[in-house]
């Protein structure tokens, strides 16, 4: 019981002493805000008059010009006259096809009449003169007839590429006389290029191929209507010649000229692009 006394006393004097303590402490006064003006003074005019002034700068001595030094001048040569402007490539006109070449293509059967066929192109580029590089020059394609008895019977231009070159040849063929009759007996029909360039590589024709049956005609395996069903197209396979028949055909080829064998190299050379680009074309 007295040490509960004890401890109750003991909180109740230090209660007393807290109280005191907050109620005796004195009341602060507001702060004030301190307010720092900073003034810039104008720089002093006669500080700046003061000054000494900066020593004046000698003039530079004017400098002696040097003393003149001979060069020699050089030889200019005159002007090189320009080069004399190029002259434009020419192709003769092939000579005239002989009574031998036209017997031979009278009688020649295979392949649409072949030897024929080349004759009278080149019947027909010989009478058309000399080839000049420029704007006369060119290609044109002729769809021919001829008659069983060697006369014309039509002649359509499929395409031109220089006027000149087809008005020479459409002169040429209507001053031609009448040609040998048709090797089989019945109307040629046939296409053909006439070409009025100096960098034409026509040439005689090869026969050495002309006894093997021809290919199958191209057909594209993809082309569809959009409507019909489709079903797979087998490419057709190229017909067998009769080894008895391809041996009697062989013995009535002519014999291939070297003319013939460039002439081919050269045109697989220009349509495949593989071979020497000529000027011009």
């Amino acid at each position: 019981m007295a040490i509960s006394l004890a401890l109750h006393a003991l909180v109740f004097m230090l209660a007393l002493t807290h109280l005191g303590a907050l109620t005796d402490r004195p009341e602060l006064p507001p702060r004030e805000p301190t307010v720092t003006v900073m003034v810039l003074r104008p720089a002093d005019p006669q500080a700046r008059l003061a000054q000494p002034e900066p020593p004046p700068v000698a003039a530079d001595a004017p400098a002696v010009p040097p003393s003149p030094v001979s060069v020699p001048v050089p030889e200019v040569s005159p002007p090189v006259d320009p080069a004399a402007p190029r002259q434009p490539a020419t192709m003769a006109a092939p000579p005239a096809p002989t009574a031998e070449e036209w017997a031979f293509a009278s009688t020649y059967k295979l392949k649409n009449s072949k030897g024929y066929r080349h004759t009278w192109g080149q019947q027909v580029r010989s009478m058309m003169g000399t080839a000049v590089e420029g704007p006369d020059q060119g290609m044109v394609r002729f769809r021919v007839e001829i008659a069983p008895d060697g006369s014309l019977a039509r002649l359509d231009t499929l395409w031109s590429t220089s006027a000149a070159a087809e008005r020479l040849a459409r002169q040429a063929i209507g001053s031609m006389p009448r040609w040998p009759p048709t090797p089989t007996g019945r109307p040629l029909i046939f296409e053909k290029t006439l070409s009025f360039s100096p960098f034409a590589s026509d040439g005689p024709p090869l026969y050495q191929d002309d006894c093997l049956p021809d290919p199958p005609a191209f057909g594209n395996p993809f082309a569809w209507d959009g409507q019909s069903a489709r079903a797979p197209v087998q490419a057709e396979p190229p017909d067998k010649a009769d080894p008895q028949k391809l041996e009697d055909c062989l013995k009535l080829l002519p014999k291939d000229s070297i003319e013939a064998e460039s002439a081919r190299d050269q045109r697989l050379m220009e349509q495949w692009g593989w071979g020497a680009i000529k000027p011009g074309r």
